[in-house]
């Protein structure tokens, strides 16, 4: 479609050969003096019959005339459309050259990781601007390495075809913008994967406080074997320890939540 290309269009109803309706209406004279003979003898019942058979038939055909079938609008023109309704708003793989594709994986893979993590899901991060504000840093982005992409194709051509002396003095300085303008992009993405990080280890905490709580709603069946088994001076230590653990999980928990909103708001920076 970039290149130009255009489906076929749809061929209208009126301009398709339909072989049934030609055979349609040269029977037709064949069925109207069919029905009176049948009309003017004693099987005029049967002639009844035929016209309303006959009237059906042709109304069917009208019916279906005029109706597009599915197969008349290929799946190609309806993939035309949508992306000249949503041109400029999407890019394509070739869009990024080797180096901007990695750089746009490694902030994909950190906003999933947060977007997926359950402490996103059960509200710990502001889970409503997650969702807003991390996929329009994705297509940033995404727009911005699609940029920087194009202009390293533009210079590397040009260094190719030879470059005068006299050209020299200006092409460092374009090629310092190019370095500069990754980095920069470089450096969001890190951002990124920094909000990941403090996510995951939140994420870590998280799973690790759930399994602490699950051991201490079993406590008092330990406790009680314990008692009952004259065991329970041995088992105490154990079982305070266990309740830290718990509290030290806890604050674990709530530490990574808040350094993870600080990263947040550095990315809204």
């Amino acid at each position: 479609m970039r290149a130009g290309w255009v489906p076929p269009p749809s061929t209208p109803p009126s301009r398709r050969h339909n072989p049934s309706s030609a055979l349609l209406l040269a029977a037709t004279p064949v069925v109207i003096a069919l029905m009176a003979v049948l009309m003017a003898s004693q099987a005029a019942p049967a002639g009844f019959v035929l016209l309303g058979t006959y009237v059906f038939i042709v109304l069917v055909k009208i019916a279906s005339i005029s109706e597009v079938p599915e197969d008349e609008r290929p799946q190609e023109r309806g993939v035309y459309e949508q992306a000249r309704w949503y041109d400029g708003r999407f890019l394509l793989p070739e869009d990024f050259d080797h180096d901007a594709r990695q750089v746009l994986t490694r902030a994909q893979r950190a906003i999933g990781a947060v977007l997926r993590s359950h402490v996103n899901a059960e509200g710990l991060l502001d889970d409503a601007r997650n969702a807003v504000m991390l996929p329009a840093q994705e297509w940033e982005i995404a727009r911005l390495l699609a940029k920087l992409s194009a202009l390293r194709l533009e210079h590397r051509e040009l260094v190719a075809r030879g470059i005068a002396p006299e050209v020299a003095a200006v092409i460092e300085p374009l090629e310092r913008a190019l370095v500069n303008s990754e980095a920069a992009v470089v450096a969001r993405v890190e951002a990124l994967e920094r909000y990941a990080g403090h996510v995951a280890e939140a994420e870590r905490a998280y799973h690790a406080r759930g399994q602490i709580e699950d051991l201490r709603a079993r406590l008092p069946r330990y406790e009680e074997l314990l008692a009952e088994s004259g065991a329970d001076r041995m088992g105490v230590a154990e079982i305070e320890r266990l309740a830290e653990d718990a509290d030290v999980l806890e604050r674990t928990l709530r530490r990574s939540v808040a350094s993870a909103h600080e990263a947040f708001r550095y990315l809204e920076s």
